[in-house]
């Protein structure tokens, strides 16, 4: 949810009336309808076709790995098999035990942040919060804080208590945990989660990061592997349904159940989001050919916190262009592409078909080599509810975005992500729940050459956000210094100022800088 994530980034639409759903019909086909308003469904348009680095299976006991465990010990990995549930528009949670006594409670997981928050008090849109008068072992830091996403925030108040993960490692462990005591848009109507588990480095903790980490107190405190693996199983099932899909939060390991085929690893570029970099973009095989500057423009993530894949402006624009262009449908409202209105279409009909592919290419740990995965339209062609009892609803699964390359929750579900932390890559291998109606909605190819790509398709000049404050500070102390040099100069009298006569020459050129971060 770093960045982009509806609270953190999850979209949340709610079912209209019945009359409304009915209105959007009495208009002739292919008229489009405007933008609903906030709060509403999308307004459906009907429409109609036209006529005619890749690393083996690893062995037990590999480096940073941990494939197989005594189920007597701290990790028992097939324990933690379909430990989550949610769906892709509300995003997916895993449950937790907090406080003496503990006190069960449904946490998002997020590896777009850094903080582990819960609900301090009671909130109209959660249906449980953690109440810290009833732990005897909740001990208070007295610590404000305050996180921001691209969609939400909450402020609360920092404290420690202790864990325990029903389906997760065994044992139970003191943690940093903030109570969330305010928030705006952060927990939004009917989600089934109350606090926020973010899973990214430390430099993103807040208030600073000096705050351990949920993951880094496991790694510290149960000697688990820094590595976790996630798996999301909700291709082709409803953005915004009951929260029944299953998923796997892996800590401390990979669980071969849980994917088939190869793992291809990609170096992790910067440890604060889990940045990669990405080569190139295809649309049913054909490559978008831009400046592969512009994939990681300013950065390009894989994030289970923010719901749709997110493609800065120039690579959406471009995206939408070649995926109309190729696609069998006559004609689409610009509206389905920037998430204002629904595709619709009788429920007999599969609309995947009319769809072009999608290609993503990562940088291989040989950085000579790529590798691309591939997510069919049953993964980006979202469906949402059904209009009556003939017509079913679609969204579109991609979005523009302003400061980064989001891989959400869209692309994630087509896949088994290994964040490897203890050698910074982050691995891709097929999942087996990426699957619709029998078939594979996803694909992983390579090696392929990066000759014909820049060998560094990431901007040298990177303005991390600790770093944002640092310059902040150091510009707010030097205008400071200006503002009293010049109430000084204002100060003295007019006599012992300069009279400039008419030999006197003053040439007085000045500009202001203006410095944008994002």
């Amino acid at each position: 949810m770093g960045t982009p994530l509806a609270a953190p980034g999850l979209l949340l639409l709610l079912v209209g009336t019945a009359g409304l759903c009915r209105a959007f019909f009495s208009l002739p086909l292919r008229v489009s309808r405007p933008a609903a308003p906030s709060g509403s469904l999308p307004a459906p348009v009907v429409l109609r076709p036209a006529s005619s680095s890749r690393q083996p299976d690893p062995p037990s006991g590999a480096d940073g790995l941990a494939l197989a465990s005594d189920p007597g010990g701290t990790l028992n990995l097939l324990a933690m098999v379909e430990n989550l549930q949610g769906d892709s528009g509300r995003g997916y949670y895993l449950e937790m035990l907090i406080g003496t006594p503990p006190q069960a409670l449904n946490i998002l997981v997020d590896t777009g942040s850094s903080n582990f928050a819960v609900a301090g008090v009671p909130d109209p849109d959660v249906t449980s919060y953690f109440n810290t008068k009833l732990s005897s072992t909740y001990k208070s830091q007295g610590i404000d804080v305050t996180v921001k996403y691209s969609q939400g925030s909450w402020t609360g108040v920092l404290g420690t208590d202790v864990i325990t993960i029903p389906k997760g490692i065994y044992g139970s462990y003191t943690i940093n945990i903030a109570t969330i005591l305010e928030s705006e848009n952060f927990f939004l109507p009917g989600v089934k989660w109350h606090g926020i588990l973010g899973l990214a480095y430390n430099a993103l903790a807040k208030p600073s990061s000096s705050v351990e980490t949920f993951f880094d107190s496991l790694v510290r405190q149960a000697k688990i592997p820094n590595i976790f693996s996630l798996q999301m199983c909700g291709a082709g099932m409803p953005v915004s349904g009951s929260g029944t899909n299953g998923g796997s939060l892996v800590l401390g390991g990979i669980e071969p159940s849980l994917y088939k085929g190869d793992i291809w690893y990609t170096p992790i570029k910067e440890e604060w989001y889990y940045q990669v970099e990405i080569l190139k973009l295809e649309v049913g095989g054909q490559n978008l050919e831009l400046d592969c500057r512009e994939y990681n423009a300013d950065k390009a993530i894989v994030d289970s916190g923010t719901t749709l894949l997110r493609l800065p402006q120039k690579v959406f624009s471009a995206v939408v262009q070649a995926i109309a262009r190729t696609s069998l449908i006559q004609e689409f409202s610009s509206g389905f592409w920037t998430g204002s209105q629904l595709a619709c279409w009788d429920k007999t009909e599969r609309p995947w078909s009319l769809f072009p592919k999608l290609s993503i290419y990562l940088r291989d740990e040989n950085s000579s080599r790529s590798f691309r995965i591939s997510i069919l339209p049953q993964l980006y062609i979202q469906p949402i509810l059904g209009i009556g009892e003939t017509l079913q609803c679609y969204r579109f699964g991609i979005s523009s975005s302003t400061n980064a390359l989001v891989i959400g929750a869209t692309v994630m579900e087509g896949f088994y992500v290994i964040f490897d932390r203890a050698q910074r890559r982050v691995g891709f291998a097929v999942s087996p729940c990426a699957e619709v109606d029998g078939s594979p909605v996803s694909e992983i190819e390579g090696p392929f050459t990066t000759a014909d790509v820049a060998s560094n398709c990431i901007s040298s000049v990177s303005f991390h956000e600790p770093v944002l404050w640092i310059a902040s500070y150091a510009l707010m102390s030097l205008c400071g210094i200006i503002l009293l040099i010049l109430i000084i100069l204002l100060l003295i009298p007019p006599r012992c100022q300069h009279r400039y006569t008419d030999n006197d020459v003053v040439n007085d050129e000045s500009s202001l800088v203006r410095h944008r971060w994002k």
